[in-house]
């Protein structure tokens, strides 16, 4: 018997369809209880994949054992939430395409923080960033923040590092499962941030990252939050996707200036120059918040 949540769980698991497909599945019936009683045939004329990888979407779905897998996640401390549960965040639900599921270890409550601002920059990021951090860090966090960044080299394990040493809370979104943590580099902060801050990801726990996940991964970074600072990135940077869906959102961007000699300054030189608010104290983002959210702390 399927809930309408391991329905979803089910077809996350399902490696021969991918978001597009599910949104295929979810809008063309009345209701997720509809989708185990489709036939291949209608499959077909619903999926815009080929017959080979409905029959096996087919038998990916009718021979997979949620309960099992739900069970064993369990074991491992690994939670799940899906876009149809009460407790799935509010302000993620609402851009152009939100996780169908989010797998979790750690703190899921710090998801309904209303003061998540993401932290990112360049992976090659320099003592700048660092001094940055230091400075605007303890004012976000006396304010309640709670930092989300990628857990990626550079800034985000630094946003990521500096938010525990500072006795914050922080999120981390990953780009692949939550059994294969990227950089290895990052591991241990990884399993340090399981057990007492947060680590979200869309990817089923044994997934291993890939090159495409990342960009996927940078539009949930904006779509927890109500606002992202770019520390320090290059014209070319992942961080101005991250920025540039956040502006799409409509979310706040503020970007730390840079110094004209600088390519790790163009990125966020050239958000300012877009209209990206300019950071230099911890109260040019707080400032933005005090009309529309209460203080936590």
């Amino acid at each position: 018997m399927y809930s309408d949540r391991n329905i979803l769980f089910t077809l996350q698991h399902c490696d021969s369809i991918g978001w597009k497909s599910i949104n295929l599945l979810m809008k063309n019936t009345s209701s997720p209880q509809e989708i185990p009683h489709l036939t291949p045939a209608e499959l077909r004329n619903m999926l815009p994949i080929p017959s080979d990888k409905c029959h096996a979407f087919y038998h990916q779905f009718h021979s997979f054992n949620h309960s099992d897998k739900i069970r064993q996640y369990e074991e491992d401390k690994i939670g799940f939430i899906t876009v149809l549960d009460e407790g799935y965040p509010h302000i993620l639900k609402n851009i152009y395409d939100p996780p169908w599921v989010l797998f979790y270890a750690g703190r899921k409550e710090l998801l309904e923080s209303n003061r998540k601002i993401a932290i990112v920059g360049s992976r090659k990021a320099d003592e700048y960033t660092e001094t940055a951090l230091r400075l605007i860090l303890p004012g976000l966090i006396d304010e309640g923040f709670v930092t989300v960044s990628g857990l990626a080299a550079g800034a985000d394990g630094l946003a990521h590092r500096m938010t525990i040493a500072m006795h914050g809370d922080t999120i981390g979104v990953i780009g692949g499962g939550l059994k294969n943590i990227y950089p290895a580099s990052n591991r241990k902060l990884a399993e340090y941030m399981m057990s007492k801050h947060l680590i979200v990801s869309e990817y089923v726990p044994d997934a291993k990252p890939q090159r495409w996940h990342f960009p996927m991964r940078n539009r949930i970074i904006s779509g927890l939050t109500q606002a992202v600072l770019v520390t320090e990135a290059s014209r070319k940077s992942g961080s101005l996707i991250t920025a540039e869906t956040s502006m799409n959102e409509g979310r706040d961007v503020f970007a730390l200036p840079g110094r004209l000699d600088s390519p790790l300054s163009e990125g966020s030189n050239h958000l300012i120059q877009q209209g990206a608010k300019l950071v230099a104290s911890p109260k040019d983002i707080i400032s933005e918040f005090q009309y529309n959210f209460c203080p936590q702390r």
